[in-house]
């Protein structure tokens, strides 16, 4: 006769969830393997970069060496390659030679007016090429895009006549005006816009009674505000440093912009100095390189966000 035996069982509470299961001791290991085998960056990476920036950086730091020199630094043999102590004294011969503080102050204006301008009528002009259904679009748009192709030296002169025939020689409307819508600007707002824009959205709002104005600067212009920081920035750049049609329209020193304003340097001694053309070289290059420290990061986020949608 067989007798059962009970055993004392501990209570098991059937609600608690199961314990997971415990991971081989061989998993960690495996991880950082695989870690180093897919972010782990080589010394060769490392030397392609330094030598990238070192490139990049030297034409900066061999411009600040000249420009705290004098003139004669630069066809010395070993060639100087340490800051001397002249550049206040190189500076302040700039603003000497040209009115220096005006001629920045109007380049400031045109560069954030071209900027501004580039920014919100190519925008418009893109959201319009991208989620409006008006005849012809397609083909007006190749047409502005085929603009791009027209060398800027074509429209000189009709471009100065029509600037000529309004009263706007000498006068920054003349560079402001031109450059407030460019084809690039166009096709560029008009791509951003079709790529973080979805057509059901545009939909939803004018469901609810909004008008293409409304969608647009409720919703198309918050939505592109990556490639907006950088078209902005880009505008804000080539207008900084244009030279060309700001030579053509202005004729007085107080009306010149910073570029124009260097090639006086030049052209008011007989003898270059290259200490004070330098000097006025940096302290026109200033301003992009603390545009670029304070927004670098805004504009680098705008163009990878590109990058990966496309």
């Amino acid at each position: 006769m067989s007798r059962t035996i009970d055993l004392p069982t501990a209570d098991v509470d059937e609600s608690a969830p199961a314990a997971p299961p415990r991971a081989p001791r061989s998993a960690p290991a495996a991880r950082r393997r695989r870690r180093r085998a897919h972010g782990r960056v080589g010394w060769f990476t490392y030397v392609v970069l330094g030598v990238t920036a070192f490139f990049s950086l030297f034409p900066l730091y061999w411009m600040f060496v000249v420009a705290s020199n004098d003139s004669s630094a630069v066809n010395r043999v070993p060639p100087v390659v340490v800051p001397g102590a002249q550049f206040l004294d190189n500076a302040a011969q700039v603003f000497e030679a040209v009115p220096f503080w005006q001629n920045l102050a109007n380049s400031f204006i045109v560069s954030i007016a071209i900027a501004i301008g580039q920014v919100l009528l190519s925008a418009l002009a893109g959201f319009a090429f991208a989620k409006l259904d008006f005849p012809g679009r397609t083909a007006l748009l190749v047409l502005v895009v085929g603009t791009m192709t027209v060398p800027l030296q074509l429209a000189v002169v009709p471009q100065f006549m029509i600037i000529n025939e309004l009263g706007w020689v000498n006068d920054l409307k003349a560079l402001i005006v031109p450059g407030l819508v460019t084809a690039f600007g166009v096709f560029w707002m008009r791509q951003a816009i079709d790529n973080s824009l979805p057509d059901e959205l545009v939909d939803a709002a004018r469901i609810d009674g909004a008008r293409n104005l409304r969608v647009f600067w409720s919703i198309a212009l918050p939505s592109i505000r990556p490639a907006a920081s950088v078209l902005g920035l880009f505008a804000f750049m080539t207008a900084w440093n244009d030279f060309f049609w700001p030579l053509i329209v202005l004729n007085s020193p107080g009306a010149f912009t910073v570029q124009v304003a260097l090639r006086q340097l030049q052209s008011q001694a007989y003898v270059t100095d290259y200490g004070v053309q330098m000097a006025g070289i940096v302290l026109g290059t200033v301003p992009l390189l603390l545009i670029f420290v304070l927004l670098g990061r805004q504009i680098v986020g705008g163009i990878m966000e590109g990058a990966l949608k496309s």
